[in-house]
C-alpha cells in the first residue's frame, strides 16, 4: 500500500506568515495577504496534508482598506487562535491605523470589523490565551534598552483586556533575539507547554537569513532563556543552491491525538536562486527533547514531502484545479481569484457571460510609495487574477476591446506595482496593435526611510499590428523562459518574436513582500473613460505537480 505524503508547500503560492490553531479535530491557517483584496485567506484542513481555501477574514463588509501599493500597503504577519468559541485575529495594516483584532464564530466568517489596538504599538502583534483564561499580547517593537541609552528591536509582552480591547500595564521587554544583535526579531508566538512558557520568533529577515529561534521561562513576562540549539529552523547555511529558501516565520500546533507540527513559510526557486512564487507555507513534523522542540527530526532541514500523520483521516479537498478556468459565466464567485487592492472604483462587472473591466485613470506601472506616503482610500489597481503556483504554466484569455488613445487592457505578469510584463491591446494611428511591455523601476534608499523614491521604467519589446476586435491573449512560462501569443482564437495564435526574462519580476529584485500574479486588467492612463474590455475567460494551465 502506497504511503500518503504531505507535499511541500502544503499552501502553494504566495500564502506567507502562517498562522495555525485546532478546534477539535479541525486545524485553521491564516496568511498574510499584503495588498491583495480580500485580505487574510483562511484555510482548513483535517489531515494537515489537504487546505482548503474557506474565506477572508478582510473584506470590504467589515471595512478593510488596502490600496495597490508594494511596500507600504496591507496586511502582514496574523496569528490565529481559538478561545472560549471565539477565533480571534491579531494583525497590523499598514494601510489603515495600525494594529487591530477582529473576530468570529465561524472562520469562514463573517468576521466582526477592526478592533483598533492604538495602545499596542509595533508590528507583528500576537495574542496568547493562558490555561486560567488570561490574556497575553506580544509583540515586536524598539523595546530593548542599549548600554549607551538607544532602544534596538526587540520581543515584548503585557497582559491584555480582552473584552474592553487594551492593554493592562506597559509592555515588558521579554526577549531580544538568538543571535546576539540579530536583525530583525519578530513575529513572536506564546505557548505554555508543561512547566514552561515558550516564545518562538522569527529572525535575520524574511529574506536568506530567515530562521526560528525559540526561549523559555517558567512565566509569562519573566526573563527568557534562549534554547543553546538555536537556531531550530533555518536554510541560511545552505547557499543559494537549496531548492527551499527563506525558511522561518514559524507556529507550532498539537494534534488531538499529541503529536507537535510547525507551519513556517518559506520559497521554492526557479531556474537559479530566485522565489517568484513569493513566501508559501510549508509545514514539518516536530518533537520534544530535553526541553526543547526539533524540527523536521533526523534532518534538521525542511523537507518537500513528509509522511502523512496516519492518526490523522486523509481528506482530499476539492482543490484549485491544474487547468484553472475562470469562466465569467460563473455562478459564483471562486475565493481564489482576487484582486490587486480593493477594488473601490467598482470597475468590474459581470454581464451575459463576461468580465467587464473598465479603464479607470490609474496606470499599471506605478513608483512604489515609501512607508510614510499620505494614506489615501482610493487607491486600487485594474487588476484581477491569482496567485502563480506552478514553475511551468499557460495563461490565457480572450478579450474584446476597442482601445481609445490611452487605454489599453490585456494580460499581466505582475510582480508588485513596478515589475511587471504586459501583454496588451492599445490604439496605433487609425488602428490597433498588440504590444508586449515590461516595466521594471530603480529603487532609492529603504521604504521606511523618509529619503526613499522609486522610478518607473517602460520599455515597448515588441509592437505587432493587430485589429482583431476579439483576441485571445496567451502566455507560456517554461521556468524563467516566457513565450507570448495572439490571435483570433484559440486555434490559430502568432508567437511574438520577443521572449520574457521571468528573473525580472521575481522578489529578490524587486524588493516587495508578494508574489507573481497571474491577471487581467483595463487602465485609462490618467484618463477618465467608461470604456471596458470584455473578458470571456482568464485561464491558468499548471504543468507542474503541485
Amino acid at each position: 500500500m502506497k504511503e500518503n505524503m504531505i507535499q511541500n508547500p502544503i499552501i502553494p503560492g504566495f500564502y506567507p506568515d502562517p498562522s495555525i490553531c485546532r478546534v477539535g479535530e479541525d486545524y485553521y491557517i491564516c496568511c498574510s495577504s499584503f495588498e491583495i483584496y480580500p485580505g487574510l485567506p483562511i484555510f482548513h484542513s483535517r489531515d494537515l496534508a489537504h487546505w482548503e481555501l474557506i474565506g477572508h477574514a478582510l473584506t470590504a463588509e467589515n471595512d478593510f482598506h488596502v490600496d495597490a501599493n508594494s511596500w507600504a500597503g496591507g496586511v502582514m504577519a496574523p496569528t490565529i487562535r481559538y478561545h472560549k468559541g471565539l477565533f480571534y485575529i491579531i494583525n497590523c495594516n499598514f494601510a489603515d491605523e495600525g494594529n487591530f483584532i477582529v473576530t468570529a464564530t465561524n472562520p469562514a466568517g463573517p468576521w466582526s470589523k477592526p478592533h483598533w489596538l492604538s495602545d499596542v504599538p509595533g508590528i507583528d502583534a500576537s495574542i496568547f490565551f493562558d490555561d486560567d483564561d488570561t490574556c497575553y499580547i506580544m509583540g515586536t517593537g524598539d523595546v530593548i534598552k542599549n548600554p549607551d541609552g538607544t532602544t534596538g528591536r526587540g520581543i515584548w509582552a503585557a497582559e491584555y483586556d480582552i473584552e474592553n480591547f487594551r492593554l493592562i500595564g506597559e509592555p515588558v521587554a521579554i526577549w531580544d533575539s538568538a543571535l546576539r544583535v540579530a536583525a530583525s526579531p519578530e513575529a513572536p508566538h506564546l505557548y505554555h507547554i508543561g512547566d514552561y512558557y515558550y516564545l518562538l520568533i522569527a529572525e535575520g529577515g524574511t529574506e536568506h537569513y530567515h530562521c526560528a529561534a525559540i526561549a523559555r521561562s517558567r512565566t509569562v513576562l519573566g526573563f527568557y532563556e534562549g534554547y543553546p540549539g538555536n537556531p531550530i529552523m533555518t536554510h541560511r547555511h545552505l547557499g543559494t543552491h537549496a531548492g527551499i529558501a527563506n525558511v522561518g516565520h514559524a507556529d507550532f500546533v498539537q494534534t488531538q491525538y499529541g503529536d507537535w507540527y510547525a507551519v513556517m513559510l518559506a520559497s521554492r526557486t526557479i531556474g537559479g536562486y530566485y522565489k517568484n512564487f513569493g513566501r508559501e507555507t510549508f509545514l514539518c513534523p516536530m518533537e520534544w527533547e530535553r526541553g526543547w522542540p526539533i524540527l523536521s527530526p533526523q534532518t534538521g532541514m525542511l523537507e518537500a514531502a513528509y509522511p502523512a500523520d496516519e492518526k490523522l483521516p486523509w481528506i482530499v479537498y476539492e482543490k484549485e484545479p491544474a487547468k484553472d478556468t475562470f469562466d465569467f459565466a460563473m455562478e459564483k464567485w471562486p475565493m481564489h481569484l482576487v484582486f490587486w487592492g480593493r477594488p473601490y472604483r467598482n470597475y468590474y462587472r459581470l454581464q451575459d457571460g463576461q468580465l467587464h473591466i473598465r479603464c479607470i485613470p490609474r496606470p499599471l506601472a506605478q513608483p512604489v510609495k515609501g512607508f510614510g506616503y499620505p494614506k489615501t482610500k482610493d487607491a486600487d489597481a485594474p487588476v484581477i487574477g491569482r496567485r502563480q503556483r506552478s514553475v511551468n504554466f499557460d495563461l490565457q484569455t480572450r478579450m474584446t476591446f476597442v482601445p481609445d488613445a490611452s487605454e489599453e487592457a490585456g494580460l499581466v505578469l505582475m510582480q508588485a506595482s513596478c515589475h511587471q510584463y504586459l501583454l496588451r491591446k492599445v490604439k496605433r494611428g487609425e488602428g490597433f496593435a498588440i504590444q508586449l511591455v515590461c516595466n521594471t523601476s530603480t529603487l532609492h534608499s529603504f521604504a521606511w526611510l523618509p529619503d526613499f523614491s522609486c522610478e518607473v521604467h517602460t520599455e515597448v519589446l515588441e509592437e505587432v499590428p493587430c485589429d482583431l476586435e476579439t483576441v485571445v491573449l496567451r502566455v507560456e512560462a517554461k521556468g524563467q523562459d516566457y513565450r507570448f501569443f495572439f490571435g483570433a482564437d484559440e486555434n490559430h495564435l502568432t508567437e511574438m518574436n520577443h521572449h520574457g526574462d521571468g528573473r525580472i519580476i521575481n522578489p529578490e529584485e524587486v524588493g516587495p513582500m508578494v508574489g507573481t500574479f497571474l491577471a487581467i486588467y483595463a487602465s485609462g492612463n490618467e484618463k477618465e473613460s467608461e470604456n471596458e474590455a470584455a473578458f470571456d475567460y482568464i485561464q491558468v494551465q499548471e504543468r507542474d505537480e503541485i
